[in-house]
């Protein structure tokens, strides 16, 4: 039970907040948008200047795609069916394949931002707090302290199997929380992930700075629920 003296010593100097759980809404939505435009041209310049090399022979040709158009039981496809857009696998899975170096790009950025702000958040958060000894309070630390100065909340629940592997869920995941589309429910799941990369990185960068290697993954199955998977190394 919490003692009177422990009560009045917490309305006597409050929790500091580091950032508005609203602000921090907001900002992810327009860096998303922001650094998906400023990935596209990176991949896009990128392209080119291999393109280039690829030309002036510096480099090797690329392996010949599998979706190019083949030959089936001798007889040769039409040329014009084949390569269409709305018929065609062609042209079509090289659109997925740049759409998703795109996203691959922008999931990167986000996760590097997100490990600065976690690591930062970490050392801010630890400066009164003696070094932890045992991996799980490092993970709950991070469900507790990290998540409430982030999302002014804390991890709705906690599992491990006791050998280096942590899941943590947030039922109402606030970065996801009003996320929506018109097409279909699917839709919006599938674009809700990116918006995930940034917390991952959140997770990597304040583990990181309290001396844990981690690999750290997002599922997200049902709106606004997020699970996050915790591994780490054994003898951690």
């Amino acid at each position: 039970m919490t003692s009177p003296l422990a009560t009045l010593a917490s309305l006597a100097e409050p929790p500091i907040h580091y950032m508005d759980g609203a602000a921090m809404d907001y900002f992810l939505i327009e860096m998303v948008n922001t650094l998906r435009s400023s990935s596209a041209v990176s991949t896009a310049r990128s392209k080119k200047i291999e393109k280039q090399m690829i030309d002036a022979g510096i480099l090797p040709p690329p392996p010949p795609s599998k979706d190019l158009p083949s030959k089936e039981n001798g007889t040769p496809r039409d040329s014009l069916t084949s390569l269409n857009p709305k018929t065609g696998s062609g042209i079509k899975s090289q659109a997925l394949q740049v759409t998703d170096e795109d996203e691959e790009a922008l999931r990167t950025r986000l996760e590097a931002i997100g490990m600065h702000v976690g690591a930062n958040f970490a050392e801010r958060l630890c400066r009164d707090k003696l070094i932890f000894t045992e991996t799980l309070d490092a993970i709950k630390f991070i469900c507790k302290d990290v998540w409430a100065a982030c999302w002014d909340k804390q991890v709705d629940n906690l599992r491990t199997n006791h050998r280096g592997v942590y899941v943590l869920q947030d039922n109402t995941f606030k970065p996801v929380l009003r996320l929506s589309s018109w097409e279909s429910r699917e839709i919006a799941i599938k674009r809700a992930k990116i918006y995930a990369a940034m917390p991952i990185g959140i997770i990597r960068g304040a583990l990181g700075r309290l001396g844990y290697t981690c690999t750290v993954s997002a599922e997200i199955t049902s709106l606004p629920q997020c699970t996050f998977q915790v591994k780490l190394p054994k003898g951690s």
